[in-house]
């Protein structure tokens, strides 16, 4: 039962399964927040309804204990809610002791020992509560938009991008790696259904300690056969505008909770300004950034001022070939650079999107497999795809824990997931 059901429960008494997650009193009123699993209501128990007996056995519950709790859902406007629980009756199911994570203050190692648990509170819960609704956004997107569901495989034999940041595993008697991206497996149904996406978990093995960076996170990878790199550009601006809708019309509540300025993710929607790498470069130079030439890639500080400079999700386009991947079309009107685009969010959270037109062209892509030193028999089935029918062809991935980094404002990725693994934690 979500808190619109609640809502439509006004005025009438109902039985709800919760947790305690915090509670205050005085003499002869308590008040609790109660976690129902869906959300979380204010309830209020007085002792001239309970009795003596019965008021003070709840008030002295402590944290996390679970029950059932009998009462009436009335209006109060002072609640983000909108409504309260006025407690009847109540049936203890079990009383947790000694519950570690107390309304104090406590250090992010040991939050993040205690994920398992952390997560109950209220802003991981309205954290990955927007998370789903992304997650459930995407699906509708895609499915108005034409595109089919499918899912690449987690172990592969090769990479898109190269090997070096790749975990490494024996498959048998054969070297494997977990999957860094499913784009070529995409680009293959790309061929065989038009448009399709993938949603799955893939692993880099970058040595980061960033507020950005997961070793395992999870991303959302069209891709579309007979579709150039402008036409690319379009599905992914209409794709984070509705998610930015459709978060803040289904998720208000969980925005508040978090403290998220309302106000600067509206004004992101909209059309998003392309700035290509060249100008962007430039931008940064004209503004005090001497660390950086032609050629670099964008470091954090770089990203966030780009954005900013905007104050909405900005993309930069025609990256130069050579810090580019080999699958990468190079632009036929501008020789060295390529028909990409990174999509940086506004106010720090850098790169959210990372897209481009692939080749098409069976020559110029086995070229660039040897230029990069790739084992060609192990992309030999992706070349195939340039034999049999190649056609123009473009994709994209979106990072899920940084967009919802971005949407909900938080800080860091790691609480943007269940259970992250970063460089030093692999539990819980």
């Amino acid at each position: 039962m979500n808190i619109n059901n609640l809502k439509e429960q006004l005025g009438k008494k109902i039985t709800l399964g919760a947790w305690i997650a915090n509670k205050r009193s005085s003499g002869k009123i308590a008040f609790f927040q109660l976690r129902y699993g869906a959300g979380f209501i204010q309830a209020i128990a007085l002792k001239e309804n309970l009795g003596e007996e019965k008021y003070q056995e709840l008030r002295h519950l402590p944290q996390e204990t679970s029950l059932k709790v009998t009462g009436l859902i009335k209006e109060n406007d002072r609640e983000i809610s909108g409504i309260e629980l006025e407690i009847e009756d109540f049936e203890i199911i079990s009383i947790a002791h000694d519950y570690p994570i107390t309304p104090k203050e406590h250090g992010v190692e040991f939050l993040a020992d205690n994920r398992h648990i952390w997560i109950r509170s209220k802003k991981q819960h309205a954290i990955l509560t927007v998370r789903n609704q992304i997650i459930k956004s995407t699906y509708d997107f895609f499915e108005k938009e034409g595109f089919l569901k499918l899912d690449p495989p987690i172990l592969t034999s090769s990479a898109p991008e190269g090997t070096t940041e790749l975990f490494n595993t024996k498959y048998f008697e054969e070297e494997a790696y977990l999957s860094q991206s499913g784009q070529l497996y995409m680009e293959a149904c790309a061929m065989a259904f038009g448009k399709v996406f993938s949603f799955g978990p893939t692993f880099r093995a970058e040595k980061s300690k960033t507020r950005r960076h997961l070793i395992e996170f999870w991303m959302i990878e069209p891709e579309m056969a007979f579709c150039n790199h402008d036409e690319s550009l379009k599905i992914q601006e209409a794709y984070v505008n509705y998610l930015i809708t459709n978060v803040m019309e289904k998720c208000e509540e969980q925005l508040r909770v978090l403290g998220r300025d309302l106000e600067s993710l509206n004004n992101a929607r909209g059309e998003f300004p392309r700035i290509k790498y060249k100008d962007a470069i430039q931008l940064l130079k004209d503004n005090g950034f001497d660390d950086i030439e032609y050629g670099d890639d964008f470091g954090s500080p770089h990203e966030t001022f780009i954005a900013n400079s905007y104050n909405k999700p900005v993309f930069i386009t025609h990256w130069p070939v050579d810090i580019k991947p080999f699958y990468m079309k190079e632009d036929p009107n501008e020789p060295g650079v390529v028909l990409c685009a990174d999509l940086i969010a506004p106010e720090g959270y850098g790169e959210i999107i990372g897209g481009s037109q692939r080749i098409d062209d069976y020559d110029k892509l086995l070229e660039n497999i040897k230029k990069h030193e790739l084992n060609e028999e192990a992309y030999n089935w992706y070349l195939e795809l340039r034999k049999y029918g190649s056609v123009e062809h473009s994709g994209f991935g979106l990072g899920l824990e940084r967009t919802v980094a971005w949407i909900t404002g938080n800080g860091h990725v790691r609480e943007t997931i269940p259970f992250p693994r970063l460089l030093n934690r692999l539990t819980p």
